[in-house]
Order: structure tokens, then C-alpha cells, then sequence
């Protein structure tokens, strides 16, 4: 299979980076690359669904990988792991002999490892320009549920349909599921015994960087995680203060300490971010440096700065969030042919440890097993967004009233556009359709 070929079938069975930005695979193939690197950081607190199916498709994984390097010319495989994973690392060690062009690089226990310009430095020693693609320095990286789809998009004909997700927190069965596209949040929380405790908050994806979610929201391509949490955990806190009353503890409160700064993992590694200067602009109201405000497209968004090395509570990686956006929406991007100012030297001191990470977030007690389970998840409903990937959504290829089969495509890319298509996990019947989603009422 070559290139050409390769990519096909990535975009005609819709995958996309299953890590959670979403990227569409196909777009990341290069024949420039030269290293082909798996990114099973699990990158977050009491995220476990990418160890899981390492450890559990791990041939099937690193065939497909060999294959991705073979088409593109690449000479090295590399799967980025964490030693701590010894089922995954083991399965990997187990079929190396088949795998000529793989080996196994570890990764710290640090947060943020699983931060594509993190995963390369500490797999291959590169260092990416700011706001450089990881093919700049010849890698491409993928997550570790994405080639599986690959893999069963190349044996099966298989679109994806379905996505794992781990279920976590204060839950009475925590567990990782494979999930229907479209099925709610709400049926998965049942499904793992319920909350286990009164007045908590879900917060979709990782306890870093997901985002306060509802029970009736859905799960996409993109979904990593499901975490029930106590509203006054500082997780949850940190997502429900309003902008304005941040913007005004900033003002109060930030000493220009620089310690959100000293503890950047993208600042670390030469990268243009300096976010104690961010802070100084929004409290003083005053643009004064506005090199250091173009940082903010250095920006990983990994929180860092406000879930950890804030003294004072603060919130540097939501004011740098709001002020990208605004620059965005005026046109300004980020600036082009910036250099890396180099590994800081004092940078293995600075690492965040992922066990202090969790107790610092107050998540120790909820950091338990999650086991698998591949058993069919039926439900009587599905709703199908259009748009779960980065590019242009999909377009609606059916109607009210049509009937669908597992694995049709309810949703089709524009050819001339970056994104995916969109299938259904089950038969059923269509009731409902917009520019937004597809309602589909299943036979399962």
C-alpha cells in the first residue's frame, strides 16, 4: 500500500487523532518523515484507555505501524511509553521480533508527556521550532486508538464507529467502555454503577484540560474520558469561575512570581511562552510587550500554570486561551520562522511528577483501575454530530425517514477540505437531521 492508498483509507473510514485534537489522520502522512512515533503517554490523571489497548491490540497496533513507515519510506518506529504501563510494555516486547523498524522509547512520568513537542524531545532527542508540525524534524506522531482504527479500517473495511472511553472519578464501577458514537454521557455513567457520591460535575476528557460537560452530551471521535467529580473538587472549581472575576484576581492577587513560567513544559523546551508576562499584561490592562503576548500561540494549554504552579489560584492558561482567541479573531496568527531558545538546562528539575500532579488536584483516592470491557454497548438512541475532527464538518447524506445500517456513512466530507465522514454504529432509522447532527433511532 502506498501513500496515496494509505490515505484513502484513512479518510474514507474517518480517522482521526483519537487523543483528543482530533487531527485528520490522512493529513499527517509525509513522505519526509522519517520516524513514526506512538504517543501512549496517557497523558492526564485517571485517564487508563490508552495503555488498555496497547496492551490488548498490541500486534495488531505495531503491524500497522510498520506498515505506515513502509509506505512513507520512514526507517524508525517508535512507541512512546511509560515504563509504569508493564502490561502494554510487555505486549510490545513480545512482538518486536515481527516489527524490524520498532523499538520501545520510554517516557518520563512526567505531565504534560504525552504533548507532541514533549513526546519528541524525549523520544528522539528533536526539538521543535514554535509552532512548527513535528514534520519539520521528520516525525509523525499518532495515538495509539487511532492506528487501531487504521488497522481495522486496512483488515475489516471498517469505519469508526465507536470510541474508548474511560469512565473515572466518583463512580461506583469505574471502568474503560467501548462506546457507540453518539450514545450520551449520561447511559455511560449508569453503566459504571452510577456516581458513588451527591452533587458532582462532569467534566469531559482529562482532569487537566477537559471541560465541564452535561449528561446529555455525546461522545465523538474525540472522546477520551468521562470524570465525575465533586463540585468542590479544584478541578471543577477551576472551570466554573467566571472569566471576569479571573481576569480580576489577576489584578489583585498575581506577584509576578514567574512560577507558571519556571514550571512551562513548552517554556522548557525553548518554546516563545512566557506566561507570568501574560498575567503582567492582563492585570495591568496594558499591552507593553507585544512579543509576549504573540507567545500565546506556544501555548499546549496543558494547565500547568493554573492547576499547579499558580500559588495564588490563578488562571494563566485561561487568560492566554481568551487572549488567543481575540487575536485570532483579528486576524493575528502566530508569527512565522521563530526559533527554539533551547532546552532550558535546569529542565529535569522542573518536570512535573504525574503522582504529585494527582494529589495535587485532590484525585488520589479516585486514581484506581479501570479495567476494559469489549462487550457490546447498545442503547436506543444515537446522535451523530457532524463535526468531530479539525477541518470542515461533514455534510448530512441522509434524510428523516431513511434506514441505515452499522457502518454507513450518515455524514460525508467536502473532497477539497480537510476532515472525515461520519457512520453510524448501528441499524436503525433516521428522525432527525440538521447542519449540526444526525438523529438516528437504532434497532440495537
Amino acid at each position: 500500500m502506498d501513500m496515496k492508498q494509505l490515505a484513502e483509507l484513512m479518510r474514507n473510514a474517518g480517522v482521526v487523532g483519537a487523543g483528543g485534537a482530533g487531527f485528520p489522520a490522512y493529513a499527517k502522512l509525509n513522505m519526509a518523515a522519517d520516524t513514526i512515533i506512538l504517543n501512549c503517554a496517557e497523558c492526564e490523571p485517571l485517564l487508563k484507555l490508552h495503555r488498555q489497548v496497547l496492551a490488548r491490540y498490541a500486534r495488531e497496533i505495531m503491524l500497522t505501524l510498520e506498515e505506515i513507515a513502509e509506505a512513507l519510506g520512514a526507517g524508525n518506529v517508535i512507541i512512546a511509553v511509560k515504563p509504569a504501563y508493564r502490561e502494554a510494555v510487555e505486549a510490545v516486547r513480545a512482538h518486536l521480533g515481527e516489527c524490524p523498524k520498532t523499538k520501545i522509547g520510554f517516557l518520563p512520568e512526567i505531565y504534560p508527556a504525552g504533548d507532541e513537542v514533549v513526546t519528541i524531545y524525549e523520544t528522539t532527542g528533536r526539538v521543535l521550532a514554535p509552532g512548527a508540525l513535528p514534520i519539520t524534524v521528520g516525525c509523525i506522531v499518532y495515538n495509539v486508538e487511532t492506528i487501531y482504527n487504521v488497522y481495522r479500517a486496512k483488515t475489516e473495511n471498517a469505519p469508526v464507529t465507536h470510541k474508548y472511553i474511560t469512565i473515572a472519578g466518583a463512580i461506583k464501577k469505574p471502568c474503560t467502555l467501548k462506546a457507540p458514537l453518539g450514545i450520551t454521557y449520561g447511559e455511560l455513567i449508569e453503566m459504571a454503577g452510577g456516581e458513588s457520591e451527591e452533587g458532582t460535575v462532569i467534566i469531559a476528557g482529562g482532569p487537566m484540560t477537559g471541560l465541564v460537560a452535561r449528561k446529555e452530551d455525546v461522545v465523538t471521535k474525540t472522546s477520551n474520558a468521562i470524570l465525575v467529580l465533586p463540585k468542590e473538587s479544584p478541578v471543577v472549581q477551576k472551570r466554573v469561575t467566571p472569566f471576569s472575576l479571573q481576569i480580576k484576581q489577576a489584578m489583585a492577587a498575581c506577584c509576578q512570581c514567574r512560577m507558571c513560567t519556571d514550571l512551562c513544559s513548552r517554556n522548557l523546551l525553548g518554546q516563545p511562552i512566557e506566561p507570568h508576562k501574560i498575567m503582567r499584561a492582563a492585570a495591568s490592562g496594558v499591552a507593553s510587550d507585544p512579543k509576549a503576548l504573540l507567545g500565546v500561540f506556544s501555548c499546549s494549554s496543558c494547565g500547568i500554570c493554573e492547576m499547579y504552579a499558580c500559588g495564588q489560584g490563578l488562571n494563566p492558561r485561561t487568560i492566554i486561551s481568551e487572549i488567543k482567541g481575540e487575536l485570532l479573531k483579528n486576524g493575528i496568527t502566530a508569527p512565522l520562522g521563530l526559533s527554539s531558545a533551547g532546552v532550558d538546562s535546569t529542565r529535569a528539575a522542573r518536570t512535573v511528577p504525574m503522582s504529585r500532579l494527582t494529589g495535587r488536584l485532590g484525585l488520589a483516592k479516585y486514581d484506581v483501575d479501570a479495567p476494559i470491557q469489549d462487550a457490546p454497548v447498545l442503547t436506543r438512541q444515537i446522535k451523530l454530530m457532524l463535526s468531530q475532527s479539525i477541518g470542515a464538518p461533514a455534510s448530512a447524506c441522509v434524510a428523516v425517514g431513511d434506514r441505515v445500517k452499522a457502518g454507513d456513512a450518515v455524514g460525508m466530507f467536502t473532497p477539497e477540505k480537510l476532515g472525515t465522514g461520519v457512520h453510524t454504529p448501528f441499524d436503525g432509522t433516521v428522525t432527525k437531521v440538521t447542519d449540526r447532527f444526525v438523529v438516528i433511532k437504532t434497532n440495537a
